[in-house]
């Protein structure tokens, strides 16, 4: 995947979870679900921790909670905002040399780095797509994703 469809998967969840009404994070569809908030704070955080690892060559994968500062949808499209704006630098700066370097995620992958980038565009996709099923049960307006969704085709006619 290039750098601009990365960009663009990213902006895409970011209209996403922009969408989570303020008030609406704890929003869950079942109780085995996670909220709303959780979901997409899952989202963002291993789309960090696979950029981290790209550039380090190398997985940390020690948990990393929700700071208790990321209280609603639009604290967390601000974090997300600063983290794409200090990792997408790197990743473009990365030499043929670190992105073929065979990565070991979990043991169960051994990977050139470059790999992780499309898997996780997939993962994100996969969530997205949970997250985005969310919204219209929290009485908001699903953006457009892979064209115009509903909500955003009403818009436009108005």
């Amino acid at each position: 995947m290039s750098a601009n469809g990365f960009k663009t998967e990213q902006a895409t969840t970011r209209r996403v979870i922009a969408a989570i009404p303020l008030d609406k994070g704890d929003y869950r569809p079942d109780e085995i679900a996670k909220s709303a908030m959780d979901l997409a704070w899952h989202i963002v955080v291993t789309e960090e921790r696979f950029l981290n690892a790209v550039i380090a060559g190398e997985f940390d994968l020690a948990p990393k909670p929700r700071p208790e500062t990321l209280r609603n949808s639009a604290d967390l499209v601000a974090w997300y905002d600063r983290m794409v704006a200090e990792k997408m630098p790197l990743i473009e700066q990365l030499s043929g040399e670190q992105l073929a370097k065979v990565v070991d995620f979990r043991g169960m992958f051994q990977l050139p780095a470059v790999f992780y980038l499309q898997f996780v565009v997939g993962h994100t996709i996969h969530h997205r797509g949970q997250l985005s099923m969310y919204l219209r049960p929290m009485g908001a307006k699903v953006p457009a994703i892979y064209g115009e969704s509903y909500d955003t085709a009403l818009a436009k006619k108005a």
